[in-house]
């Protein structure tokens, strides 16, 4: 989807990924201020507006990390405009520190935080639920269950939060950002006139004295959400009966196919909440007093469920609360397989057996890997063979968090973005064993130039590697500060890499990982030294390379001598463009990126020239 998020006509009907409802949305919300790290499943989100932000009526920025997002989105709210700041679920613990004054301090232009959440780990490190983030900081929360509200609901969170000069939270998961449905859209501003900033201490700078007023503001801030969140035509109810269920975001949607596919529709009571927070405690309680049993359909965390056995125990109704636990578990994703087991259970009805779909067992297995051509394999390549066992490996978030796998196994622990360095470091100071802490360059702009900078205050015998692939390529080949062309053309204003490295402390040495020999030979020399030191491995992400134009043309590997004399590299290389045929090792060409790597590995291969076809 491109231009049509910017030029469709009110009532025009756009069929739309939730990500892309969301820009539509924030647009109709007068969006003039839009700030970001990209993350899995939020990336589609900044991306578009990065595509159409030439000429577009916004500014906009992919920032170092989701704190100096939030923080810079923080002061454009501030000056009076409109903002929108996204982020994934684990991207809210970065910010958090701002994020819980920001509430405070108020936001007069309005600001929606987009969190969007992982339920079952599909790209993430855990499936945390930031529904609380909404309770700790006190932000009025939506949860969209469709693409249509993810576009209303986006609009309408940006609207609330400039009348109520708080921020409000947006609350996705992995199926309504990449669900994709019909969206009909609405007006767009024609212009957004920022709120002036009036100088006003007491009111923007939290300091003891006055952040205690601020609280007692929030306060009252919430009590009116509250009140909205009564009336709001997001938090709907259906049917009759005795038996009632509650649920909140794309649960909605899994309890809606279940009562429609078994004939159920209208014969239970369902309210659906789409305005979560702060909970309509009164439009609940009169759902509660018509049912004698009320089931909590929600994914993670029993949020609704522990807020509404608080209000049915404070406002003495009697009425059987059932959640987690039996088929509602509290993790992963549900599904109408355990909405319908919780379904039937409650009515009593049996479940019959679940559909499966019969899968042969000999099914070739294809684990994530590394592309052709990733630079990122030849690191570790060079890397396990200098240090081989011997070295513990500490890993970082990005594509090469992929090392793990077999033949590389370099990465022994991780704990979270930009950690590899300051917990390799405290690894190496505890036990006395050698430290490799990989990092990419998106990553060590990102949080990892603190424990660098640790490193070297306290003499930490630690190698990191700096894996610069020129991209941020894991999300989608965001631009990060370092690097020097976009899909735009070049950076004008890209960080010197080396030079922030030098100013922490550290002369870096800089290899092309491609080059086996230098590769080595620079590894070997730190092997022999203690303290803190950097290698920059730098060589463009090849997929990145071929989108900006900038990818060399290179004829594919061929084995031209004894095959078997490469099995050794095909099983500690591990490239996808290796293959086995009638028992026999080749290259296929049509995978190869030509990066001539294995070249330098086996006398045996050489480059070649694909066959005229």
């Amino acid at each position: 989807m491109g231009k049509e998020l910017l030029t469709a006509a009110a009532g025009e009907t756009l069929l739309l990924l939730g990500n892309e409802a969301i820009v539509r949305g924030t647009l109709e919300g007068g969006v003039r201020f839009v700030t970001c790290y990209p993350g899995t499943p939020s990336s589609e989100v900044p991306d578009a507006f990065f595509r159409l932000s030439q000429g577009a009526p916004y500014y906009f920025e992919y920032s170092v990390n989701e704190k100096v997002a939030l923080e810079v989105a923080g002061g454009a709210t501030l000056a009076g405009l409109p903002c929108l700041v996204t982020m994934k679920h684990v991207g809210v613990n970065v910010a958090a520190d701002p994020l819980m004054t920001l509430a405070y301090v108020s936001s007069p232009g309005g600001l929606v935080l987009l969190s969007a959440d992982d339920p079952g780990c599909h790209s993430s490190q855990n499936e945390q639920d930031n529904r609380i983030y909404a309770r700790l900081g006190g932000l009025p929360c939506f949860e969209p269950a469709t693409a249509q509200e993810c576009k209303d609901m986006a609009r309408d969170a940006l609207t609330l939060s400039r009348e109520l000069e708080t921020p409000v939270m947006l609350r996705t998961t992995t199926r309504i950002n990449h669900v994709r449905g019909p969206v009909v859209a609405g007006e767009l501003p024609r212009d957004v006139a920022p709120k002036p900033f009036v100088k006003n201490p007491a009111r923007f700078v939290p300091l003891p004295a006055s952040a205690r007023p601020m609280h007692e503001r929030l306060l009252g801030v919430l009590e009116t959400a509250r009140e909205k969140a009564e009336a709001s035509p997001y938090n709907t109810e259906r049917g009759q009966g005795d038996i009632g269920f509650v649920c909140s975001g794309v649960a909605r949607n899994y309890l809606s196919d279940v009562l429609a596919e078994d004939g159920l529709e209208g014969t239970v009571r369902v309210l659906e909440l789409g305005m979560t927070y702060p909970l309509p405690e009164n439009r609940i309680a009169e759902f509660l007093g018509k049912c004698r049993t009320v089931v909590i359909v929600e994914e993670l965390e029993p949020v609704l469920e522990n807020e509404i056995r608080a209000l049915a125990q404070k406002r003495g109704i009697s009425v059987a609360i059932i959640g987690k636990g039996g088929h509602l578990p509290r993790r992963g994703e549900y599904a109408t397989t355990n909405v319908r087991a919780a379904v039937n259970a409650v009515l009593g009805r049996e479940t019959p057996a679940a559909d499966t779909l019969a899968v042969p067992g000999d099914l070739p297995k294809r684990p994530p890997n590394l592309c052709a051509g990733c630079p990122h394999r030849a690191a570790y390549y060079a890397v396990r063979e200098v240090f081989g066992d011997d070295a513990v490996y500490s890993s970082d978030i990005g594509c090469y968090t992929l090392g793990f796998l077999p033949p590389f196994r370099a990465a022994d622990f991780l704990l979270c973005m930009g950690s590899s360095i300051s917990a390799g470091a405290g690894f190496a100071r505890a036990s006395g064993k050698p430290v490799v802490a990989f990092i990419g360059d998106s990553t060590f702009f990102h949080s990892g130039i603190t424990g660098l900078i640790d490193a070297v205050a306290y003499n930490h015998d630690i190698l990191v590697v700096i894996l610069d692939n020129r991209t941020t390529a894991m999300t989608g080949h965001q631009p990060n500060p370092g690097v020097d062309t976009t899909i735009f053309g070049e950076n004008p204003n890209p960080v010197d890499l080396q030079a922030l490295i030098r100013a922490c402390g550290i002369e870096p040495v800089k290899v092309n990982p491609l080059n086996h020999k230098a590769t080595v030979a620079a590894l070997q020399a730190f092997a022999a030294q203690k303290g803190p030191r950097v290698l920059v491995a730098e060589y463009p992400c090849p997929i990145h390379a071929r989108r900006v134009g900038q990818a060399k043309k290179t004829p594919p590997a061929r084995v031209v001598g004894d095959p078997g004399t490469c099995l050794a590299v095909r099983d500690n290389l591990a490239c996808p463009a290796f293959a086995m045929e009638a028992g026999v090792f080749t290259i296929n060409e049509e995978q190869c990126d030509g990066c001539m790597y294995c070249v330098q590995l086996s006398a045996a291969i050489k480059p070649g020239k694909k066959e005229a076809r």
